[in-house]
């Protein structure tokens, strides 16, 4: 397995929730990693990435200030921190790495997805 998300749950609305993604060192370091998140009935649509080579990052318009994306290089790990959460982030979260020469914001500019978790925001 070369990217492992985690930290899916149950929060309600207003609450917070830290999601996780491990890689394996080789996609790590050589790979901008990115949230996408896809909700019941709906398309998968980015959340945000943070490069590997700048640390640079993008997120979608409806998260930003409530979500921040970040690394830690010492456990190979990206993290979504996801605050003041909305019934309208619900939906299962993806981690995906990619090496594209522009920063990506769409799956196609992506090469390696991890399995998903599953994020609800409900009262």
């Amino acid at each position: 397995v070369q990217l492992q998300a985690s930290g899916g749950g149950l929060v309600q609305p207003g609450g917070s929730l830290r999601l996780s993604c491990t890689a394996s060192a080789s996609i790590f370091n050589r790979h901008h990693i990115g949230w996408f998140r896809q909700a019941p009935g709906k398309e998968r649509e980015f959340v945000a990435t943070l490069s590997f080579r700048s640390g640079s990052t993008r997120y979608t318009a409806s998260v930003k200030g409530r979500f921040t994306i970040s690394r830690d290089d010492a456990r190979n790990t990206v993290y979504l921190q996801m605050d003041t959460l909305k019934p309208e982030d619900t939906g299962v979260y993806y981690c995906a790495a990619g090496r594209a020469l522009v920063l990506p914001t769409t799956s196609d500019g992506y090469d390696y997805w991890g399995q998903g978790t599953q994020v609800t925001v409900s009262s």
